[in-house]
């Protein structure tokens, strides 16, 4: 069960999202309030699992709200009439970016999203000194990940593929490149571009910014240059 909170000025938005909440069964509203302030306030002694939250209010401003919390923001799924902040609201990870009028079928993609993120997060992990594998949500399964056979992973916006050595096809789930690289094994793993982590055992050759790998050929940004010479002896690079 994900416990939520509701906040709109627009008091019949807020009996909309009511309404749609009490239809999805893993979600409890704990509270609507029709600004920042009241919302903030409540979060102080309650803690939630999503956030449904309009942008444009008076006052504070559902971005600024966000990116004032203190804590470690929760799950959010923006809801607004203004297309113009999507872009700034992607930038803060947000789940998803609802345009008014919702249909309930988008509103169902959304939570769906959000239900898939939060039981990865709440999927238990091996203690990390022995930690060999994980599980990931895929197809609504939850799929043990061997990091002995993880080749190379592939970050493609709000999912992944994480491309095994003994299997034809990726893994896909929703997460972050982020809580990836969080999660691999810093002496095994590496962030070479944004959109790419490599396993440093099986990477075969690396020439002209490019690592050859189970036949394809990553590209290494500048960005994340340093984070693969970690793992090669300096003489070697003369």
């Amino acid at each position: 069960m994900m416990t939520c909170l509701a906040i709109d000025d627009e008091p019949l938005a807020l009996d909309l999202l009511e309404d749609n909440i009490k239809k999805i069964p893993f979600l409890k509203l704990l509270k609507k309030c029709s600004n920042a302030l009241e919302a903030n306030e409540f979060l102080q002694s309650q803690p939630v699992d999503l956030l449904f939250l309009d942008i444009q209010m008076p006052g504070l401003t559902g971005i600024q709200f966000l990116q004032g919390l203190s804590k470690t923001p929760p799950l959010v799924i923006f809801i607004t009439a203004y297309e113009q902040y999507a872009l700034e609201g992607y930038s803060l990870d947000v789940i998803d970016y609802l345009l008014k009028p919702v249909s309930f079928e988008r509103f169902l993609k959304a939570v769906n999203k959000a239900h898939d993120k939060f039981m990865v997060s709440r999927t238990p992990a091996p203690p990390v000194a022995s930690a060999a594998y994980m599980f990931v949500n895929s197809e609504y399964n939850l799929v043990r990940i061997d990091f002995a056979e993880v080749a190379y992973i592939e970050g493609l916006k709000d999912y992944v593929k994480i491309y095994m050595m003994s299997a034809t096809r990726p893994v896909i789930t929703r997460m972050s490149m982020k809580s990836l690289e969080e999660i691999l094994p810093g002496d095994q793993f590496v962030r070479v571009h944004k959109s790419f982590i490599v396993s440093v055992s099986k990477i075969t050759s690396i020439r002209k910014g490019r690592i050859a790998l189970l036949k394809e050929q990553i590209p290494i940004s500048e960005h994340y240059r340093e984070n693969l010479y970690r793992f090669i002896d300096p003489k070697n690079l003369a």
